[in-house]
């Protein structure tokens, strides 16, 4: 959690203040770039291009939403207009199975697998599912701060995510149905 303080002289122009800020925020919004766009160069210019954009708008920031929830909306936007702008790409080196010696190959295969089926079915869920899945479950954020993040009203947010969870867990049980995808 950012400290107010640190915000105000931020926004006071206190540069040390306002790159620490920066810093501290800087894992959450690459976090929530690479879990929209799952392609690890894209979320690192949507974070740059968020983290810059907060440098440069943080005097615009009113005390009427938290800070947190200002942010997500920056980067969740920067995302959302660079997945209609490109098509999304798969990198190969996330595909590289390499196994330690010690844990249960079988285990971290069907492991791998599973998250795969996850990841492919969050893809197909409708972009604006798909930003409150990720927002909610991978982001940990409340409803409210979604609605807040997105501008949306609580019952859309609840209606999005009570429709994408049922969308993934058709999806899921559709993968089960056909065994182990790959």
């Amino acid at each position: 959690m950012v400290e107010q303080g640190l915000i105000r002289a931020a926004q006071a122009g206190d540069r040390d203040a306002l790159i620490t800020l920066l810093r501290e925020i800087e894992g959450h919004v690459y976090k929530t770039a690479f879990y929209i766009l799952h392609n690890e160069q894209d979320a690192l210019d949507a974070s740059q291009e968020a983290l810059i954009r907060v440098y440069t708008k943080i005097g615009s920031y009113e005390e009427k939403a938290q800070f947190k929830t200002w942010v997500q909306r920056i980067v969740t936007n920067i995302c959302i207009d660079k997945f209609r702008r490109t098509k999304p790409t798969v990198s190969i080196d996330e595909h590289e199975m390499v196994f330690p010696d010690k844990h249960d190959v079988e285990r971290e295969v069907l492991s791998g697998y599973l998250a795969e089926d996850i990841r492919e079915a969050i893809d197909q869920l409708p972009e604006h599912h798909r930003t409150v899945i990720v927002l909610r479950y991978l982001q940990d954020f409340s409803y409210n701060e979604i609605a807040d993040s997105l501008d949306l009203p609580l019952n859309t947010v609840k209606s999005y995510l009570f429709r994408a969870r049922q969308q993934l867990q058709n999806r899921l049980q559709e993968y089960q149905k056909g065994g182990v995808s790959g």
